[in-house]
């Protein structure tokens, strides 16, 4: 892809999710919940950034496996391949990220995180190179894959907001997935990921990248993969605190049957 039809792309993603928070999310939202019209002002705004955060995700997610699988170019070369399929969705990503960061500064009051700041910047800084060298397009699109765990963390905060029980099947089954999606693309290919990096540090196709490149690969990757462990903490501990719960009821409830007995 030339310069003008990425930076097209970006731009025409970034007015797309800017329209998915501000007018499609409020029309969708009423027609599949009834509750929506219902919460504060601070809970639609996070409920639209988490509408547009789970379209972004799906996007770039089911893309992001058909490339990773399918494009010939990256799995070639996983350095110095380049790819169109993961300029676009890099683009993408990038339009969101942008938009993201604009909407979390403006509604710092109700959706501002520091973390995200970090996150988004620091994908962004990554994505910059990848598209503006055209280097490093598997690797890229590989970090994309983490995204698939977006949808079942936003849909425990929706089932959250509606009051949903905690114990619902709903709700536990979502649980369960997000812990094991989220453990899968986030926590479980760290290993394999630096072990890659390792077997092509000091080779010519690694030292053409330049120290520049290089150090925020490992740099941008590193800064992330922290996060991500920090996240996983979390989620790990809250898993705990709930099977804790369901072990607490379900004890009550085989007291309460022998005492009825």
């Amino acid at each position: 892809m030339d310069p003008i039809t990425k930076l097209s792309t970006i731009f025409t993603s970034f007015v797309v999710f800017q329209l998915l928070f501000h007018f499609v999310s409020s029309w969708f939202s009423a027609k599949i919940s009834p509750a929506f019209s219902s919460l504060s002002f601070e809970k639609k705004i996070e409920w639209h950034s988490r509408i547009v955060s789970t379209c972004h995700s799906l996007v770039v997610g089911v893309f992001g496996l058909y490339i990773l699988f399918f494009d010939e170019a990256t799995k070639t070369d996983r350095l110095w391949g380049k790819s169109t399929l993961v300029d676009v969705n890099l683009s993408i990503t990038c339009g969101y990220l942008s938009s993201d960061l604009l909407l979390i500064i403006f509604y710092w009051r109700v959706i501002g995180d520091k973390m995200f700041i970090i996150h988004h910047c620091t994908g962004l800084y990554a994505y910059y190179f990848i598209l503006n060298y055209g280097v490093l397009a598997y690797v890229g699109n590989f970090r994309l894959m983490a995204e698939l765990s977006s949808p079942f963390v936003n849909q425990r905060w929706f089932f959250e907001v509606l009051k949903y029980p905690k114990f619902s099947k709903a709700n536990v089954i979502n649980g369960i997935l997000m812990t094991l999606v989220f453990f899968i693309v986030r926590i479980a290919v760290i290993p394999p990921f630096y072990f890659f990096m390792y077997s092509v540090y000091g080779t010519e196709a690694y030292a053409r990248l330049g120290l520049v490149i290089q150090y925020s690969w490992i740099g941008s990757c590193f800064v992330l993969d922290v996060m991500n462990v920090l996240w996983m903490v979390k989620i790990t501990k809250g898993c705990m605190k709930v099977i804790s719960l369901i072990r607490q009821e379900n004890a009550k409830r085989r007291l309460q049957n022998g005492k009825l007995d």
